[in-house]
């Protein structure tokens, strides 16, 4: 992985959000489509949370939320396994197929229990369209249809967008660049998000192109 450098100190206003993504039962390990250690982050991220609660009062929680027959599950299609290489014309689906995950009204779609679902401001359902898949919390992937968090961002004065989560490789890394186009100065907490580095080497990928695109980088050291 790079070399990052890490802001050292970061004071917390009410021009701040935090963006949670996707701390749900899923992607805990045990669940279908497990991130490795992702149970490990999400004490940290209470921590932040609870610091961004008092001051700025703007905590996002990004919630996958898939129909059963979402056409990103390698269920759909005969013959694919799970990890499997695909990619529609559109973009709209791809660059690989899941495993079915975060159905809505399944357990696996739940945020974690030890996750501090409380401190939220608001909660942002994405994946819900089958045949568009959706890594980013402000667009899904056909590059048009927009979830709303950038506009309500805007409606309270949000400048910097702070994020963190599951997994880094994707609905972290996605929301990070799409947050710059959407002109948030955007900050991902490098030790508060875990990634899945499918395909190998995909962590590494991700990290280099958000340093490019400009997003910086903190640790949850950063705001004590």
């Amino acid at each position: 992985m790079l070399e990052l450098e890490y802001l050292k100190s970061i004071t917390i206003n009410q021009d701040d959000a935090l963006l949670v993504v996707d701390i749900q039962n899923d992607f805990i390990p045990g669940g279908a489509l497990a991130v490795e250690d992702g149970d490990l982050i999400i004490e940290g991220i209470n921590n932040v949370a609870n610091i961004f609660k008092k001051f700025s009062r703007n905590v996002v929680l990004t919630q996958d939320w898939h129909p059963k027959d979402h056409k990103s599950f390698a269920s759909q299609y005969p013959g694919k396994d799970p990890g499997d290489e695909f990619q529609t014309d559109d973009g709209s689906i791809g660059p690989v197929l899941w495993p079915d995950h975060c159905v809505q009204g399944t357990k696996g779609a739940e945020f974690h229990v030890n996750l501090e679902s409380n401190l939220a401001s608001i909660i942002v359902r994405k994946g819900r369209n089958p045949n568009v898949d959706s890594y980013s919390a402000f667009l899904e992937n056909d590059k048009k249809t927009e979830t709303g968090l950038a506009g309500y961002l805007k409606s309270i004065n949000v400048k910097r967008v702070f994020i963190c989560g599951l997994a880094l490789d994707y609905c972290c890394y996605f929301s990070a660049m799409d947050g710059i186009d959407f002109g948030f100065e955007v900050y991902l907490i490098v030790d508060l998000s875990k990634g899945i580095d499918l395909p190998p080497g995909n962590i590494s990928k991700s990290i280099e192109n958000m340093k490019d695109k400009g997003v910086k980088f903190a640790n949850q050291d950063s705001f004590k």
